[in-house]
This record gives structure tokens, sequence and C-alpha cells, in this order.
């Protein structure tokens, strides 16, 4: 078995999309895009992923588990986006996972996960003709919500750790092509389990349980414009520590863990309902270490609406 899904579940929670606008553009955003929201605009979103895999990395060998056959999460998420400024950004978001085995008998596990928090800002924006550049700052920082069980993958909800990310964004678009790169940096917390010792690669006379920190790297390219946006994804995360899954063993909530996924997404804004945006993607994991090879598809839909009567005046739906 493996620990399949955790950081896609954290990930997942922090990059999900919701719905915003510009004086001159609308569109969804995420922790790690270049797109804000103008001051004193609200946007509250849902969203929902299913995510399955079957094979995975045991360590850096890849094989299946027919004990436990094709393990299935989903995940919805509720969210909504302020605009303090009209550079500075912040998003709440809260979700319910669902876990589900095909095989075996290890019974899925459901409720709800983490909130997190993130503020992002424009620290600088500049252009020349048809071309922009601007460079972000994100932080994010996330905290469960209950007290789920971590040591239980691989169908835990979560970590169930407290987690803190900082990012740097870098945006360059031409015309309606563009390209953006970020790269983050992500604490996490000690966990504590319902058991007094464990094994890593020595037995550890505790029920304390330090997570290594990971690093995150993510690539977007493709077309935005006003009602539409098409955007190929590449996205790689680190553990920076840990150890492998032993064989044919239990994962462990402190695994190295590493992904690297390709995926696609796709935003859409009807003419006629222009504070209405629709949000679809795939993503699939290509690499990976002690992590489940899967194939998440997610789709959303959220609303932009001003806080104040005069900026709902200045823009025509």
């Amino acid at each position: 078995m493996i620990k399949p899904l955790l950081s896609h579940w954290y990930k997942c929670l922090i990059f999900i999309t919701c719905l915003l606008a510009s004086a001159q553009h609308v569109s969804a955003q995420m922790e790690n895009d270049a797109i804000m929201i103008p001051k004193n605009y609200l946007c509250p979103g849902v969203m929902y992923s299913t995510s399955d895999w079957t094979n995975y990395w045991e360590g850096t060998f890849k094989r299946s588990n027919g004990n436990i056959g094709t393990i299935n999460t989903k995940m919805y998420t509720a969210m909504v986006t302020y605009g303090i400024t009209n550079n500075l950004i912040t998003t709440l978001g809260a979700n319910y996972v669902s876990t589900n085995a095909s095989a075996g008998t290890l019974e899925g596990q459901k409720g709800l996960q983490d909130l997190s928090l993130n503020v992002k800002w424009k620290a600088l924006n500049l252009k020349s003709g048809k071309s922009a550049f601007s460079l972000f700052a994100s932080l994010t920082g996330s905290i469960p919500l209950t007290n789920y069980e971590a040591d239980f993958d691989p169908l835990a909800l979560g970590t169930h750790s407290k987690n803190f990310m900082a990012r740097g964004i870098v945006d360059y678009s031409y015309g309606k092509a563009f390209i953006t790169a970020s790269g983050a940096y992500i604490t996490r917390s000690n966990i504590t389990i319902d058991r007094n010792s464990y094994y890593t690669t020595q037995l550890i006379y505790s029920n304390q349980v330090e997570l290594p920190n990971m690093s995150d790297y993510n690539f977007r390219a493709g077309y935005r414009s006003k009602y539409f946006i098409a955007e190929a994804v590449a996205d790689i995360s680190t553990s920076l520590g840990g150890f492998d899954i032993t064989k044919n063993n239990n994962p462990f909530p402190s695994n190295r863990m590493n992904m690297t996924s390709l995926g696609l997404n796709l935003r859409y804004r009807i003419k006629s309902l222009y504070n209405l945006e629709f949000t679809a993607g795939d993503d699939y994991v290509i690499d990976g270490r002690n992590a489940g090879q899967s194939n998440m598809i997610h789709g959303g839909i959220s609303y932009i609406f001003s806080l104040s009567k005069k900026a709902n005046d200045q823009i025509s739906y």
C-alpha cells in the first residue's frame, strides 16, 4: 500500500479555483496563478474532484497491490475570495473528503479535512505594448478541521498537520498568450498518532511524528482572454526528508513522497452571465516516489460580485 494522495489533497486544497474579476479582465484565480480580484469584490465558489490510482511507487519501485485494488478519493471544496485592495486578495477554503478501496478489508474514511487561508500580493506590474510582466508573493496556512486519523494511509483524509507555505510567482504575457512559473516552500508541524511507538529507519518510542517539509514548483502556460482560459500545467512536489516505504509494508505519514504531474485546465465564462464561471481540468501523475499514480478530474463553479454598488455599475455584464 502507499501514501497516495496526501500531497495531492493538500495541493488540491490550496490550488482550488475561485472566480474573480478586474476592471478590464475577469477570470478564476488560484494561489499560484497571476490573476487578482479588485478591491471590495467577493467571490464564493464550490469545486468537486475525484482521483483514482491502482499502480504506485514503493520507494522508486512501481507496483500494484491486489489487496487494496483501486483507491478513490473524492473532495468537495467550498471557498470564498475577497479583494482587500486591487493588489491584495485573501481566500478562505474548507473541504470534505471521502476515500474508498475497491478491494480488501480496509474501510474508507469520510469527513471534514482542513481549513486554509491564502493571501496573495501583486508586488510588481510592468507593461510595454502587448507585453506585461508581474511578480507576486503568496502565503498560505492550513489547520485540521476535525480530529481525523492521519495514521491510516492510504485511506487517511490527510496528514492532520498544521501547514504554512510561502510562494513566489513570476508571470509574463504577450497579448493573450502567457507563461507563469512559481516556487514554494512548505513547512509541516509534528502530528500525534494513536500509538506509542513506530518504526521508520529505526524504532521510535513516541506518539509524535515529525513530518518532512516540502518544496513545490508549478509551471503553466496557455491562452488567457476575457471569457476563456486554457492552460497546460506541470507540477513538481518534493519531500525534503522522510524515508521510503519498506517492501510490502504499510505507508506512514512521514514517508518521503515525491510527485510530478501534468494537467490541463479550462475556464469558461458565459457572456450573458458574465459574473458566473465554470472550471474543469485533469491532472495525471507521470512520476513519483512513495506515491500513487493518480488521475484527478476536477470541476467547479463560482460567482463574482461587488460589495460596492458603484463598482458594480462600472462593469458591463
